[in-house]
C-alpha cells in the first residue's frame, strides 16, 4: 500500500499499516515523489486471507493494469461531478470524514469545503494525479480498505464496484464501506446497470462468453499487484479531453487462452442487444481509445499490444484497451446487502444509467 502525505494537510508524516504490510509515500515541497516500502506480512498471515481478497487475474489485466496505462488520459475526461453524489456529499454534516474508496482522480475529492476527505484508489498513477492536486489519498484495495472500523462519518464508491469480478468480492467490498464508518454513518455506492438508457452502447461493447466466465471464478492469485513482464506505464496528462469512451494463471497460455475467447466473444458481439439482454449478459469488456500521440511513451502501448492486452484502431487513431466489467441488474445491489446485518437501505434510485443505494450502519 502506498500512502500520499501532501504538505500543508498534514505537517508530519504518518503510516497506514494494512495486516503486517505498509508502504508509505510522501510528496517533498518541490513535489517529487519518495516511496518507502515494508513487507512484513508472514506466510501464516497470507495462506490465512480470505479468497475474496485475492485478485483474480482479468482484474489485474482489465482493470488495474488498464486503469494504470490509460490514467492521465482517464483522468482529463473526469471532471463533470453527478448531481445525485453532489447532493448526497453536500448533504452530510459539517465536519465529516468521507471516505471515497476508488477515487479515481479525485474529482469528488474535497467537493464539500465543510467536510475531510480521504481518498483511495488500487491505480497508483491515479493516485498520484489525486497527491498532485493536494488531496489527501492512497492506494488501496477496495476488498480491504485500510481504515479502522468506524473511522469515517461517511463513504462513497462510485463506479467502482462493476470492476469485481465474483459475486463474493463485491460483496466483501460493501462490507467494507460499511465497516469503516461511524454507527449512523452513511454510504452511497454507483455501478453501471444492465439497463443502459442509450442502447447504442451495448453494441460497442465486447460480451464476454460463459467459457470465460468461469476460469476467473476462484481465489485467483495474491491480492499484492505482481509485477509483470512488461509494465503498462502511464503517460503525461495533458489539457485536452479525446476520445474517452463511456485459477489459470499461467503466463503465456493464459494469454493465448484469453485471446482465443476474446476473439470468440467479438464474433459474438455482432448479435443484437436483445438477444444479449435475453440471456442476461452482465460480463463485458468495455473499450477505452487511448489516441495515439498520448500513447508511445516508454513503450508501454507496444507493450500492451505484444501482450493482447490492447489493439491498434487506425480508423480512429488509437489504441485500444478492454476494462472489465460486470453490469448490474436491477435489485442485485440490494441483494448483495440483503445478506449484511448492520445496514440498512435507506435510498435506491437509478440515476445516468447506474444502479444506487444509500446505506446507514446500525451496528
Amino acid at each position: 500500500m502506498i500512502r500520499y502525505s501532501v504538505s500543508g494537510i498534514f505537517s508530519t508524516m504518518r503510516e497506514v499499516k494494512v495486516k503486517g504490510v505498509s508502504s508509505l509515500c510522501t510528496l517533498d515541497s518541490n513535489g517529487e515523489s519518495h516511496i518507502l516500502q515494508s513487507e512484513l506480512a508472514s506466510d501464516s498471515q497470507r495462506n490465512s486471507s480470505l479468497n475474496v481478497q485475492f485478485t483474480p487475474e482479468i482484474e489485474k489485466k482489465y482493470v488495474h493494469h488498464v486503469y494504470d496505462a490509460i490514467a492521465p488520459h482517464f483522468s482529463s475526461t473526469r471532471f463533470a461531478k453527478w448531481p445525485k453524489v453532489a447532493n448526497f456529499l453536500s448533504s452530510l454534516p459539517s465536519g465529516s470524514l468521507v471516505l471515497d474508496a476508488g477515487c479515481g482522480n479525485g474529482k469528488y475529492l474535497g467537493f464539500n469545503p465543510d467536510c475531510f476527505f480521504i481518498g483511495c484508489d488500487i491505480s497508483a498513477p491515479l493516485i498520484k494525479i489525486c497527491a498532485d492536486r493536494g488531496h489527501e489519498v492512497l492506494v488501496a484495495d477496495a476488498v480491504d480498505l485500510p481504515y479502522r472500523t468506524g473511522f469515517g462519518d461517511a463513504a462513497i464508491s462510485i463506479a467502482v464496484l462493476h470492476h469485481l469480478s465474483t459475486e463474493g468480492r463485491r460483496k466483501k467490498a460493501i462490507e467494507e464501506l460499511i465497516r469503516v464508518v461511524k454507527k449512523g454513518g452513511l454510504v452511497l455506492i454507483t455501478v453501471w446497470a444492465v439497463e443502459q438508457e442509450d442502447k447504442s452502447l451495448l453494441a460497442k461493447w465486447t460480451p464476454l462468453t460463459q467459457k470465460y466466465g468461469e476460469e476467473w471464478i476462484g481465489p485467483g492469485s495474491p491480492r499484492v499487484r505482481s509485477p509483470s513482464s512488461c509494465t503498462l506505464e502511464s503517460i503525461p496528462e495533458t489539457e485536452e479531453n479525446g476520445f474517452g469512451e463511456h485459477k489459470k494463471d499461467s503466463g503465456q497460455s493464459y494469454m493465448q487462452s484469453l485471446q482465443e475467447i476474446t476473439s470468440q466473444s467479438e464474433s459474438y458481439s455482432g448479435a443484437s442487444t436483445d438477444v444479449k439482454n435475453a440471456n442476461n449478459q452482465q460480463e463485458y469488456f468495455v473499450p477505452w481509445h487511448l489516441p495515439y500521440h498520448r500513447a508511445e511513451v516508454s513503450g508501454a502501448s507496444a507493450c500492451a499490444l505484444a501482450n493482447g492486452l490492447a489493439k491498434k484502431d487506425d480508423k480512429k487513431g488509437a489504441v485500444v484497451y478492454n476494462r472489465y466489467y460486470h453490469v448490474f441488474s436491477e435489485g442485485e445491489l440490494e441483494r448483495l446487502v440483503a445478506g449484511i446485518d448492520n445496514a440498512v437501505i435507506v435510498d435506491r434510485f437509478f440515476d445516468k444509467s447506474n444502479w444506487c443505494i444509500v446505506l446507514e450502519k446500525k451496528l
